[in-house]
């Protein structure tokens, strides 16, 4: 019996501590999972360019047209107003218009500024004969066809300027006014332009291209009537050939120009406006008496390169010496009469009355001869 007790209690504990010895053994440590293999990079096949949209053409990169009210006029086109008040005009201005409506054959006064306008031609003008003033100023407009013009007859006023022609439209009418085409891209004027144009009293061709090669003797020559030539912000350097003598208002101002004849002004009878401000004048380019003239009222050679002050007539008004290289000034040499001469009567005094000196080399008080001799002085700048 206690051998089997013993036997029985050997074989328990061998049982236990098996049981133990498989708690403490550990479990066999996993795989890491292998990484896979990169995929391999496909060769980059270039991609076809998508072609850039193209840039809005014109028209359509403009605002829509602005329609007007309807009108009690029938035949008014509705991009523009028709007042009752005014059965003669046709107002179409400010309307993002590429395109000129057909023209009421009642129309006068046709007003077609600040729009978009490219063309001119004669078809919107079939009817409207009767048109005596046309005005065209701010769009883009880069020809006129000559054919318009025979479709308007008795056209006076005709206002194109800030457009982009580049030449002066051909076939005007004999009855044409005044032409305004400043602000343009013009450098020619074809020969035979103006050559109808005697009633013509204002020719406006201000802030264009034109050379002295473009201006010949006889440009200018059948215009008669012309009081204004508005040659100012172009490119000469000589003054213009063929000007009209009844000529009032000669405006050159911005150009390059840099001698005057010192026959140039003879012969005019009517010149009272002369304006040269912003050119190249010196005293080698400027006749000593060029300027002269009995009718000259009001005279402008601001911003030149002067170094004295040319002679003028007692006539003069107005003198604009201002930003020029003049050291001195002395009122015996300038001074129209003699100063020991009796001047009690005003009627024969020099009548300047205004005088610009600064932006020269001139120290105030302003010399007493000068005071002495234009005693209708009443405003010097210096």
């Amino acid at each position: 019996m206690k051998a089997g007790a013993g036997l029985f209690s050997a074989l328990a504990l061998f049982l236990l501590i098996g049981v133990v010895a498989t708690q403490r053994v550990r479990p066999p440590k996993k795989p890491k999972p292998t990484r896979r293999p990169a995929p391999t990079r496909r060769p980059s096949v270039p991609q076809p360019a998508i072609p850039a949209q193209p840039e809005p053409q014109e028209p359509t990169d403009y605002p829509p047209p602005i329609l007007g009210p309807p009108s009690v006029y029938p035949d008014c086109p509705r991009e523009c107003t028709c007042s009752p008040s005014y059965p003669n005009s046709l107002n179409c201005e400010n309307r993002n218009i590429r395109v000129i409506p057909v023209i009421p054959s009642r129309t006068h006064y046709l007003y077609l500024q600040n729009n978009y306008i490219s063309e001119v031609t004669a078809e919107p003008f079939r009817n409207a004969t009767e048109v005596r003033w046309v005005n065209l100023a701010n769009n883009r407009i880069h020809r006129i066809d000559k054919q318009v013009f025979e479709k308007i007859p008795a056209l006076l006023y005709l206002y194109a300027q800030k457009n982009q022609l580049n030449e002066v439209p051909s076939g005007l009418p004999a009855s044409l006014e005044q032409l305004r085409l400043g602000r343009n891209r013009i450098t020619k004027i074809p020969a035979g332009a103006f050559s109808k144009l005697q009633n013509l009293t204002l020719l406006d061709l201000y802030n264009n291209q034109l050379s002295d090669s473009d201006i010949g003797k006889n440009t200018f020559k059948d215009l008669k009537s012309l009081m204004q030539l508005n040659l100012a912000r172009n490119t000469l350097k000589k003054m213009p050939a063929g000007v009209p003598n009844n000529l009032i208002q000669l405006f050159l101002d911005k150009n390059r120009i840099d001698d005057i004849p010192k026959d140039y002004f003879d012969g005019f009878t009517h010149l009272a406006f002369v304006r040269l401000n912003y050119n190249q004048l010196s005293d080698k380019g400027v006749p000593k008496a060029v300027f002269n003239v009995s009718t000259l009222l009001d005279l402008q050679l601001a911003h030149n390169q002067l170094a004295s002050v040319p002679l003028f007539n007692g006539h003069l008004e107005h003198l604009h010496l201002n930003h020029n290289s003049i050291e001195s000034i002395n009122g015996t040499q300038l001074c129209p009469y003699s100063l020991h001469a009796d001047l009690s009567d005003y009627s024969v005094v020099p009548r300047l009355r205004y005088l610009r000196l600064d932006g020269n080399h001139l120290n105030p008080p302003i010399p007493l001869d000068v005071i002495m001799c234009f005693r209708h002085l009443h405003s010097i700048v210096i």
